[in-house]
């Protein structure tokens, strides 16, 4: 059994930052990439940034300069800090990892998601 436990979300005012953070628990034998989406009522759910397990990374352009992602190999976690914050940002955050339990075929797992509101 794995679980993903996302934290840091919260009201914040238009141009602050946060730092969520999802950690991965239970029988994890590997993980792969880890990322990072978001969804608003009426929109399907859209990725906002990656990170390969190798520290390569990837950004949707509406948040380049903005967010930055990073991972922590030894406590099976995975941050997002996001600066300058705008509103069109609010959503329902949710983290992704690719995660073996037994040696090969990773598979995604999800955290609950958290919610993001940007606002004055």
């Amino acid at each position: 059994q794995v679980q993903l436990v996302e934290s840091g979300g919260g009201l914040v005012q238009p141009g602050g930052s946060l730092r969520l953070s999802c950690a991965a628990s239970g029988r994890i034998s590997s993980i792969g990439a880890m990322g990072w989406y978001r969804q608003t009522p009426g929109k399907e759910r859209e990725m906002v940034a990656m990170i390969s397990s190798f520290g390569m990374t990837n950004y949707i352009e509406l948040v380049k300069g903005r967010f930055t992602i990073s991972r922590d190999h030894a406590k099976n976690t995975v941050y997002l800090q996001m600066n300058s914050l705008k509103s069109e940002d609010t959503a329902v955050y949710y983290c992704n990892m690719f995660i073996s339990t037994s040696g090969w075929n990773p598979r995604p797992y999800w955290g609950q998601g958290i919610q993001v509101t940007v606002s004055s």
